[in-house]
């Protein structure tokens, strides 16, 4: 099973971790960094993305980005969404400072808007989205190798976990485990990029 947030170790019954970390959006284009949006009222959202590893060559960051707005535009959500992509070592203290637990995870959720989002979807109205993601390269990699796709394909998997945290879904029970990652793909199928939680590894009968 994947070792998705929130982990043991993270409050109980909570979707998202609300605290002091903050991501810097980017001034402009580089190869770290990605922008797509602006966010404006009916759905549009904006995205910032920063690669903390300078690991991600920059066409797989601007698709990062450019996807995840695509997801945003499928969840019919605003706002903005800020992604920071790092390796093991930052995740590992980041999990360990919020959550307790000192070992690496794929994601982590910083809702600022502090549950706002998913009572504004759940009164049918668009949900205006103000996240700090955390994604992990390392734990990507190692997630897309065993399943034969792309690391940006897990990251993308990941950031749509973030979003759809801020809007409600959990997964601290069977239930709502299956129900969140099963809108997970839906909107990542909707996107184009096919079904991406639900691809076993390759030893378990995943794709070839």
């Amino acid at each position: 099973m994947r070792p998705f947030l929130s982990p043991a170790g993270c409050p109980p019954g909570r979707s998202f971790l609300r605290a002091d970390f903050i991501i810097d959006t980017p001034s402009s284009h580089s190869n770290n960094a990605s922008r797509t949006g602006p966010s404006a009222p009916g759905g549009r959202i904006q995205v910032d993305c920063i690669d903390a590893t300078g690991h991600l060559p920059a066409a797989d960051l601007r698709w990062l980005a450019e996807k995840l707005a695509a997801g945003g535009d499928e969840l019919r959500v605003g706002g903005e969404v800020r992604v920071r992509v790092v390796g093991d070592a930052e995740m590992q203290g980041l999990h360990a400072r919020y959550c307790n637990d000192p070992t690496t995870t794929d994601v982590l959720t910083f809702d600022l808007a502090e549950g706002a989002a998913a009572a504004q979807a759940a009164a049918g109205g668009v949900a205006e989205l103000n996240v700090d993601i955390v994604v992990c390269l390392d734990e990507a990699r190692r997630q897309a190798a065993m399943r034969g796709h792309e690391a940006r394909r897990e990251l993308l998997l990941y950031g749509v976990h973030g979003m759809l945290h801020c809007l409600g879904y959990d997964d601290h029970d069977d239930q709502a485990f299956a129900a969140m990652h099963e809108r997970e793909d839906a909107v990542l199928r909707a996107i184009g990029i096919g079904a991406t939680f639900a691809v076993l590894p390759r030893q378990q009968g995943g794709e070839p």
